[in-house]
Formats: structure tokens, C-alpha cells, sequence
């Protein structure tokens, strides 16, 4: 399984309201792309504070494995879902960090 992390680091002028939304609209991704087998979105909430850098929102994609992975990475409603959002982060695409772990 390939779990693909995304933190965020949102604009402060974008609401939860919209955050919510891009995240049933990332979430509804599984719908079309089989092996897309969970996905999980929320704040942060570490004490940790001087380690967040910024990211304060954040979600991740489980996928069976990583051509499942491969296929959301180039799917056209990801591509448009992505570009709304890095348009409401800060800097652009500097807004965004990803990480894909495997998970066995």
C-alpha cells in the first residue's frame, strides 16, 4: 500500500467552508479510480508548534499500490482538484509538501 501525504499551508483567507470542499471533491476521487481505498483530511493539531512551518491543514490517500498511486498522479479531475488548491495556498505550489510513504 503507498500512503501519499499532503501538507498544506492554506492562504488565511481561505475558509473551512472551501477547505471542506476541496477535500469531498479529493474524496470523491475514489469513486472513478479504482485501488484509491481511503482518504483522511483535517487540521493539524501538534503542540509541537515551532515544527509545523506553516502546515496547518492536511491530508492523505491510501492506495493499493503504487500504480494505483501513478494512475490518480495524472487523472485530468485530480489535475483540475489540484489546481484549485494550490491556487489557495501559500506561494503556489511552495504551499504544498508530499511525501508517499510505503505501508506493509
Amino acid at each position: 500500500m503507498i500512503r501519499h501525504f499532503v501538507m498544506l499551508r492554506f492562504r488565511d483567507d481561505v475558509s473551512a467552508a472551501t477547505k471542506a470542499g476541496i477535500y469531498a471533491d479529493l474524496a470523491g476521487l475514489g469513486e472513478h479510480l479504482p485501488g484509491m481505498i481511503g482518504f483522511h483530511a483535517g487540521p493539524n493539531v501538534s503542540v509541537e508548534t515551532d515544527l509545523v512551518r506553516g502546515c496547518h491543514d492536511a491530508f492523505w490517500v491510501d492506495f493499493e499500490d503504487a500504480s494505483a498511486r501513478d494512475a490518480y498522479l495524472v487523472d485530468e479531475r485530480h489535475r483540475q482538484i489540484g489546481a484549485r488548491l494550490v491556487g489557495l495556498t501559500v506561494g503556489g505550489i511552495d504551499g504544498v509538501t508530499v511525501f508517499d510513504m510505503e505501508v506493509r
